[in-house]
Parts: structure tokens; sequence; C-alpha cells
């Protein structure tokens, strides 16, 4: 591929801004190098002001969503996608987060340009674990594992049942919720069906995949081992 729709579909710029970016001679090899759009340089050894290309087709990113960020690239109002550099809005495949947090629910986010992937992480046939910190607006009552466990709990507007899901209770009005499904504003729905109320909720894990140090508005791109962990477990 030339530099030029290289560095195009990475979102660096449309094909006329990375042509200029070339001639301006901030396109370089990693030995600083000036490069050409014919230039044979590997992905990795470009550098874009004197920095790493983002990886090719497959990249995966984390972000430490905040509450009050809404998991679209053109609704109104503060965008997930405003927590990064403007360039990932812009690359060819698009990045897509997979699965969506909702406004007021904070946490684990992933995005990636990679469909097929998406696909796979989001469906239940995968069992890929994703693991909320949930706080109530009443006491628990001590029943809600068990119906939530059974695999019988049928939601409101719902046809099937929801899967198996795992709770931890962690404090009188605070839980620890292990789903492998995500349906529609699921964990705020299976509490209203138990006649609870969700204060806050905040996606704490997928799979073996942490937040770490990662700080609320923060982002990472993942490693080449926790992008392929996340399917084995």
């Amino acid at each position: 591929m030339r530099l030029i729709k290289l560095l195009a579909n990475l979102g660096y710029g449309s094909r006329k801004e990375v042509q200029k970016y070339i001639r301006m001679g901030i396109v370089t090899d990693a030995e600083g190098n000036v490069l050409k759009d014919d230039a044979k340089t590997a992905h990795e050894d470009i550098r874009f002001n004197e920095r790493p290309l983002d990886p090719a087709h497959g990249v995966v990113l984390m972000l430490n969503k905040p509450t009050g960020y809404v998991c679209s690239l053109k609704d109104t109002g503060k965008l997930v996608y405003e927590l990064l550099p403007h360039r990932f809005s812009e690359r060819k495949p698009v990045l897509s987060t997979v699965g969506r947090l909702d406004s007021e629910t904070s946490g684990l986010l992933l995005f990636t340009d990679d469909g097929d992937y998406l696909h796979r992480i989001i469906s239940p046939k995968n069992h890929v674990a994703k693991i909320y910190e949930v706080t109530l607006a009443r006491p628990l009552e001590g029943h809600e594992a068990a119906i939530f466990a059974s695999g019988e709990l049928m939601l409101e507007s719902e046809k099937t049942p929801l899967k198996p899901a795992t709770m931890e209770q962690t404090g009188e009005k605070t839980a620890r919720l292990t789903l492998y499904e995500g349906r529609y504003h699921q964990v705020r729905r299976m509490f209203a069906a138990v006649g609870n109320h969700v204060e806050a909720l905040h996606r704490a894990q997928m799979g073996d995949l942490t937040l770490g140090d990662l700080r609320p508005g923060k982002w990472r791109l993942l490693t080449a081992s926790e992008r392929d962990g996340l399917l084995q477990g």
C-alpha cells in the first residue's frame, strides 16, 4: 500500500493533507530519513512526527470510560471518541466500540476496527465474561443471586430468558455481577426485575482483562497477547 493511502486509512488526514505532510518531511523511517510516497518501508519502521504509526487493521484499544459520555460517533453531547486522538475516529475501516456502555456507566470499554473480532467478543457463545461493580438504591434482600443464576429470568419485552449470571454481594447495597451476554441496559433491567434500582454501574473487567492503573478518560492499545487472550477464557 502506498504511503499516502496507508496514512489516510489510519486517520492521519485526508489524502491531500497526508501528501502535504510527506512534502513537509514529517513522515520518516526509524532512523529519521524522510520518506516519499513510493517508500517500501515496513509499517513498524514508519514514523509520523517522530512517533510510530498506530497499528494497521486489527487494532484493539481500551478506554477507561468516565460517566457522561455516549458510545457513538454521531449523537449529540459528549462522545467517547472525544477522549481518543482525533485520528482514531477517521480510520478506515471505522473504529467501533465493542458493545456499549450507557452514558451513566463507567469503566472498561474496547474499540476495534476488526468486525469479526468484535462479534466474537460480544457473542454469548464465546463466553467472554463481563464483570460489573454495582451500587444499588436499596439493600440487597438475599434472593437476587439465585434468581440471576437460574437462567430463567425474563426481562420485560424480551422473548428469551437471560443466560445464567453470577452475583457476589460485596456490601449491603453493592454487588459484583458477571454476565456472558450483553442485552440492552441488561444490568439495570436485571435489578429492576428484582425490585431494586442501580445508582452506579462500573464495568471492571472483560475476561482476564482489567483496567489496571488506567485512569478515567485515559486509553491504551492492547498487546497481541491481551487481544488474543480475551477469546481463550
